[in-house]
């Protein structure tokens, strides 16, 4: 009792040291387990029982070695347990001369004596196996939960890391200043060029998509038109249908095309350039992208990405359904947004160097107004004989709450990673290697590019004023490239 006693205390304190250490010292956690004391005490004590089951399992020991034979009688040798917490915890020792007045157990094996184990060699290939199964699921638990809890973090921002790629430009000031002008009747856009609008995921379910900023350009007598594209399709199949409707508006019009894209629009109309490109750089004069994920998306990853806990629930299986079976969509569409994805793309594809790119994001708000904000996404027209139409036919608002759906989660990105975003994208993830950026100061999520709010502040700039400006700046980084060229040849 007292050598139990003594060892008991020693692995206390080995336990309380080790426990210590491991705070400090736990790669890959995220942000949201150091910020929060409770959880940060809870993953360290998860770290510190992993260790000790796993250890508890490996040095389980069922050969032969626990005995040896002399004279025919058997004896106990000294038997040495140990089981450590990050370095150790305990050390357990037996007496030399141990009797067997009671049969020593380990794991699920008792041996009472040497005649037993000579009998029944197979029960100690059965417990190992036992044991080595244990430990596989157990193993494979932990190895879940640590995927789980890391996420998306190593990934997010990767273009900004990587060597390869060139450095962004600040053209904010720029933008802020083109955009006063617009805001007083001031319009520089070119009608010598037509302008190619390219919707995001889920478009085709929003007949409100890029409306207000086409109906803005028509009457600027501007060419507008917006991709008729299968939003929900993969990234390889938009490509080539934007390359077509490009080579299709070229060809009928003898103008260059600027294209500007949201969301997975962006991601799409930029693999269609870095693709098509020999085709195509005569045809086309810029390209923008707005709040699109060009380096990837954590909410996507997050959703997809295998060995999570999320495996037990189906959850891929459920978003193959909604996308698959609900909307009649593309599992791809999703998939080529998660980051292992967009690093095998882009491995493959650069944008060209000579291409004009302008790429834009914003960070959601994510204060308690924002829950009021409601989205109009659509409109129903009420019959002539409605006590609503007065007669005269009458469309009323389809609305929803999609700029709290964005606050929360962008919330929810903030608290996990510690990552800036506009609810679906984060702001590192939106910058295009190489393009001149625009980070407007404006809290705007997600969906306010392509749906306009009922609550809007009429003092601010909207949606299709936001994008004229974004072209505009895109016109001046083409000539400005232009000039560049030019010297070079001279």
């Amino acid at each position: 009792m007292d050598a139990k006693s003594c060892n008991t205390e020693e692995s206390s304190a080995l336990l309380m040291e080790n426990g210590s250490a491991v705070k400090d010292d736990r790669p890959g956690i995220p942000q949201l387990f150091t910020s929060v004391p409770a959880l940060n005490e809870a993953a360290s004590y998860l770290a510190e029982t992993t260790s000790i089951f796993t250890r508890c399992f490996t040095n389980i020991s069922t050969g032969p070695e626990d005995f040896y034979f002399s004279s025919g009688e058997a004896t106990a040798s000294t038997a040495k347990r140990s089981v450590s917490s990050i370095t150790s915890v305990s050390s357990v020792s037996e007496s030399n001369d141990t009797r067997f007045d009671a049969p020593v157990v380990h794991g699920v094996i008792t041996k009472s004596s040497a005649g037993d184990c000579l009998q029944n060699p197979d029960v100690l290939v059965q417990s190992d196996n036992t044991n080595q199964n244990g430990i596989s699921i157990f193993q494979s638990l932990v190895d879940r939960v640590r995927k789980t809890v890391r996420g998306s973090a190593e990934d997010i921002g990767w273009l900004q890391r990587a060597a390869d790629m060139p450095p962004v430009e600040d053209g904010t000031e720029r933008f802020t200043e083109i955009l006063g002008d617009i805001r007083h009747g001031l319009h520089a856009l070119p009608n010598t060029m037509v302008y190619l609008l390219v919707p995001g995921l889920f478009s085709n379910h929003g007949p409100l998509y890029f409306v207000n900023t086409k109906t803005s350009f028509l009457k600027m007598g501007l060419t507008c038109h917006i991709a008729k594209i299968h939003s929900e399709a993969s990234v390889n199949k938009n490509a080539k249908e934007i390359k077509d409707y490009i080579e299709e508006i070229y060809w009928g019009s003898k103008k260059r095309v600027l294209l500007l894209g949201h969301s997975k629009g962006g991601v799409d109309a930029a693999a269609s350039l870095s693709m098509y490109w020999d085709e195509l750089k005569d045809k086309v004069a810029g390209l923008a992208l707005t709040q699109s994920p060009y380096g990837g998306s954590p909410i996507a990853s997050d959703i997809l990405r295998e060995g999570q806990l999320g495996d037990y629930v189906n959850i891929r299986k459920l978003m193959e359904i909604l996308i698959c079976k609900v909307i009649k969509g593309d599992m791809q569409a999703l998939e080529d947004l998660t980051y292992e994805k967009r690093k095998d793309f882009l491995r493959k594809y650069h944008l060209p160097k000579e291409l004009p790119v302008v790429s834009f994001h914003t960070e959601a708000s994510i204060s308690p107004a924002v829950l009021a904000t409601l989205s109009r996404v659509a409109h129903a027209e009420l019959p002539t004989f409605s006590p609503l139409s007065d007669g005269q036919p009458t469309t009323l608002p389809v609305v929803i709450p999609l700029g709290a759906a964005m606050a929360a989660c962008a919330q929810l990105l903030q608290i996990r990673y510690g990552e800036k975003s506009d609810g679906l994208v984060t702001c590192r993830d939106a910058e295009v290697p190489g393009s001149i950026v625009v980070r407007p100061k404006r809290k705007l999520d997600h969906a306010w590019m392509v749906y306009s709010s009922l609550n809007d502040d009429p003092l601010e700039a909207d949606a299709s004023e936001v994008c004229e400006a974004l072209l505009t700046l895109l016109v001046e980084v083409g000539q400005k490239k232009k000039h560049e060229v030019a010297k070079k040849d001279e």
